[in-house]
């Protein structure tokens, strides 16, 4: 099955950068569930695919016409 892309440029470094500050949260308050969120938002923002994107029908990735 092939998951089509919904996750746009600018999402993407949303979701990594909110990935990296949950982290960093995680490790200084010491709150390792943090980790759960961050590693959700850093996996979306690599595979460019949301679930929940799908779902409500939400798509930030621009679509290239030219094709």
């Amino acid at each position: 099955m092939h998951l089509k892309k919904n996750v746009g440029k600018t999402d993407k470094i949303i979701r990594i950068s909110l990935g990296i500050v949950l982290i960093v949260l995680a490790i200084v308050l010491k709150t390792w569930w943090l980790i759960i969120p961050a590693v959700a938002a850093l996996a979306t923002a690599f595979v460019g695919f949301c679930g929940l994107y799908r779902v409500f029908g939400i798509n930030t990735c621009k679509i290239d016409r030219k094709a």
